[in-house]
């Protein structure tokens, strides 16, 4: 039982830890807790029509591409990267676009966040659970900020397709919403892509997987100066989407 909390603690402390920096930078109107959990339970709801839809994709491109490295790319980007974030972004968007609460830019950067780390915390309890402590630790530090990065660039578009939606620009908005889940998609492809190269194309030597593992690191490392640089600029330009009223429209 001590061990089974172990684990269930160490798959749940990070995103928990990541999801509380992100809400404490909403200074202006921090967020309703009951909105936060609603988000964050769907984030976690999100990763099993993933699961599903990634299993289909691994058949489905298996036995559509026979090159390895063709087959590689469209796995990651399209059956794993595209997936995840389109499932994150279906609930996001169910639970927030019409919400009173969403009145801030930011607030769609909190919101996808909580989102995707509900997802990351699901997704990091199966790992954790089948493969031991050794696993929390390496996604503590790669996977679980991954998620929450890709939620801040999710959420930093999704802000911003709100805001044209009330300011009357619908192509505006719509050219927003679809970046909330291209730019995730592509960060979130070159990551897996890296981290899965790095077991397929290893000769005997390891010759191959060192370069593949210095490029990740890299990746990884300007990825998170980068988005942290960026995410504190969010929070600092943060701005009100609608000052007076609430004008939904439809976006054909």
């Amino acid at each position: 039982m001590i061990a089974i909390a172990i684990l269930f603690l160490a798959s749940v402390i990070p995103p928990v830890y990541l999801a509380k920096k992100i809400y404490a930078m909403d200074r202006i109107e921090p967020e309703p807790r009951r909105l936060i959990r609603k988000l964050v339970l769907c984030g976690a709801l999100a990763c099993l029509p993933a699961v599903i839809l990634e299993y289909l994709g691994e058949y489905v491109f298996g036995i559509t591409f026979r090159n390895m490295n063709v087959y590689l790319i469209v796995e990651v980007f399209a059956g794993v990267a595209l997936v995840e974030e389109i499932c994150k972004y279906f609930f996001l968007k169910r639970l927030t676009w019409t919400s009173p609460e969403f009145n801030y830019r930011f607030d769609g950067i909190v919101y996808a966040v909580m989102v995707s780390l509900g997802f990351a915390a699901l997704e990091n309890i199966m790992y954790v659970f089948s493969y031991g402590l050794g696993t929390a630790v390496v996604r503590a530090l790669l996977s679980i900020p991954g998620h929450c990065i890709f939620g801040i660039y999710m959420g930093y578009f999704y802000g911003k397709a709100r805001k044209h939606e009330y300011m009357g620009e619908p192509d505006a908005c719509s050219r927003s919403m679809i970046l909330s889940v291209l730019i995730p998609t592509l960060l979130h492809g070159i990551y897996d892509y890296l981290a899965f190269a790095m077991e397929v194309y290893v000769d005997v030597d390891g010759e191959t997987e060192l370069p593949i593992f210095l490029i990740f690191i890299v990746y990884v490392i300007v990825m998170d100066i980068v988005t942290i640089r960026q995410v504190r600029r969010f929070a600092a330009e943060d701005e009100k989407i609608a000052p007076d009223l609430y004008r939904p429209f439809e976006i054909g």
